[in-house]
């Protein structure tokens, strides 16, 4: 049983789907950390409710990403982390983590990579109004949103507001997340 950590900064509804898939038996893994940069955010709860272990920080205690992300390598080295997913954690992976952890950390984002990297990706793209919307599950490097593509799944945009498009992004994540997981399990 492969033991995974997921770094998030919100309400954790990534998270929620990927501990479910564990819980089911859908993956051969087992979520043993929580990685928070947001001491108030909802997937802290999520996690007390799984009783899943989280590493909670506030990035501006920390005289520098290098050392909070110190913290975080020895807290996941701690848990005997395998594979890291990044389920919508606000921040770009630094020197450290990526020194430590590079090749085994995934990036679930929400359009169709390379295009709108970075924050507010659905806004960008209602913006630019494009007609085909989708997810990517990427390896993480050093670059905002890039990496290798490992998945993408794609739909099309039928006119609806940003709160219905946003639920139909989170229905094709969910999965889409959790199959890739598995894909990658299987693969080591």
């Amino acid at each position: 049983m492969r033991r995974l950590a997921v770094f998030a900064s919100g309400s954790g509804t990534n998270f929620e789907a990927i501990v479910a898939a564990t819980q089911r038996g859908e993956l051969d893994a087992r979520v043993v950390l929580l990685v928070c940069d947001k001491p108030g955010a909802r997937v802290v709860e999520r996690a007390a409710a799984h009783g899943v272990e989280t590493f909670v920080f506030s990035p501006k205690e920390y005289a520098s990403k290098a050392e909070y992300e110190r913290q975080i390598v020895r807290r996941l080295d701690d848990a005997g982390v395998e594979l890291v997913c990044l389920a919508g954690y606000m921040r770009i992976a630094g020197e450290v983590l990526l020194g430590a952890y590079g090749g085994r950390i995934v990036n679930i984002h929400p359009s169709l990579l390379p295009a709108f990297r970075g924050r507010d990706a659905i806004g960008q793209a209602l913006e630019y109004g494009v007609k085909v919307y989708g997810v990517t599950i990427h390896r993480v490097d050093a670059t905002l949103d890039g990496g290798r593509i490992i998945a993408q799944r794609a739909f099309e945009y039928d006119g609806c507001d940003r709160s219905e498009l946003e639920a139909k992004i989170h229905s094709v994540e969910y999965p889409l997340y959790v199959d890739t997981i598995k894909k990658l399990i299987q693969d080591e």
